[in-house]
């Protein structure tokens, strides 16, 4: 990976991830020596299973998917980590790595920072740990709320609340997603998200083309998707309310 120069953007750039933003300025003094700015690129793997991890990242404008990937290769997306996180929150619970897979699923930049730094400067409790525990709760929520909408709800509604998560990590309301990386992100069959997207796209709710999805009448989004989006976007803007505006 190729680190980007070391400069004033990385203030600014700091500034686009919802933790760094909040984090209290006497903490970030003692971060800002060890963070570093990198380019994430699409397909992207951060950690594999089992590895340990060496770093977290701190996305700025890209979107990390946390994914369980089976024996037979076959994978669904468990999370997704955008502007407002932070990828590797096993680093604070002590674990060190996970059972899933971390991939760039909209490539960007991150603010990258060490598993020793990281350990360090939460060892002592203070806000930052505080910050941290209460992002980790919101991945929790997303990730019990993607296992039941997964179970109970339609294809079509899961590809909505896949679609607006993904929207609430990035600015602009386009995505460069193909449907066959949708479908892995999903964990259902290419067939079922073009004909999903087909529906959405018949509404005049989103256009697809050459693997970009543009967002059309977002409201009209909403009023389709089921209420899990909302479980996960109200606990998310409760226990996280500096989050940046995209």
């Amino acid at each position: 990976m190729v680190l980007l120069p070391r400069s004033s953007s990385l203030q600014a750039a700091a500034a686009r991830n919802g933790l760094l933003a909040a984090i209290p300025p006497e903490v970030m003094v003692r971060m800002e020596p060890f963070l570093e700015q990198v380019p994430l690129r699409l397909g992207e793997v951060l950690y594999e299973s089992g590895v340990v991890q060496e770093h977290v990242y701190f996305p700025t404008e890209c979107i990390v998917s946390l994914l369980y990937v089976l024996e037979s290769g076959q994978s669904a997306e468990i999370a997704g980590v955008g502007f407002e996180g932070m990828v590797g929150v096993s680093l604070l619970m002590g674990g060190g790595s996970t059972p899933n897979r971390a991939v760039v699923q909209s490539a960007g930049h991150a603010i990258r920072l060490s598993a020793a730094h990281i350990k360090n400067l939460t060892q002592q409790g203070g806000p930052l740990l505080q910050l941290l525990l209460r992002y980790t709760q919101s991945l929790i929520t997303q990730m019990s709320q993607t296992a039941v909408c997964n179970r109970h709800h339609s294809l079509e509604q899961q590809l909505c609340r896949w679609l607006l998560l993904s929207l609430d990590r990035l600015p602009g309301s386009e995505l460069v997603m193909t449907q066959e990386l949708i479908a892995n992100m999903l964990g259902v069959r290419r067939e079922g998200v073009t004909e999903a997207a087909g529906k959405l796209q018949r509404l005049n709710l989103i256009k697809y083309a050459r693997g970009h999805i543009t967002v059309l009448d977002r409201p009209g989004l909403e009023r389709q998707v089921c209420e899990c989006y909302q479980v996960v976007k109200r606990e998310t803007d409760r226990l996280l309310p500096h989050r940046p505006v995209p």
